[in-house]
């Protein structure tokens, strides 16, 4: 499975961004799906993942109901719609693939190469 990850940019404080991740080779249909992300000098953080069907979702804490993550199999993407974005989300946003439903980045088998959001005035 190759991912890759687009939609990032730089956007205002209380902005919105949809962040996509596309994925080709085996069906994507198979696997949970999460989003990670990384700022500078700090640990990769679990953001959002959800399970195969599109039915079963999780989010890390730090959302607190201001992102949605989607999935659409039948085109093999994946969504991540971030409303009220805070300077504090400026990352490299990755998405990636596994077997497991976790928040947990060593449970992913298959990472994009990130998508960069900047939220800055």
């Amino acid at each position: 499975v190759q991912l890759q990850a687009s939609g990032g940019g730089l956007v205002r404080p209380g902005g919105s961004l949809r962040l996509s991740c596309a994925s080709s080779g085996r069906p994507f249909g198979s696997y949970r799906v999460g989003w990670f992300r990384q700022a500078p000098v700090k640990e990769r953080e679990f953001v959002a993942a959800v399970d195969v069907s599109g039915g079963l979702t999780y989010y890390g804490e730090f959302v607190k109901g201001r992102f949605i993550i989607s999935r659409d199999n039948a085109k093999n993407m994946v969504y991540l719609q971030m409303n009220g974005l805070k300077p504090e989300d400026t990352a490299v946003y990755y998405c990636a693939a596994g077997p497991s439903l976790s928040d947990s980045a060593s449970s992913y088998e298959y990472w994009g190469q990130g998508t960069l959001v900047t939220v800055s005035s």
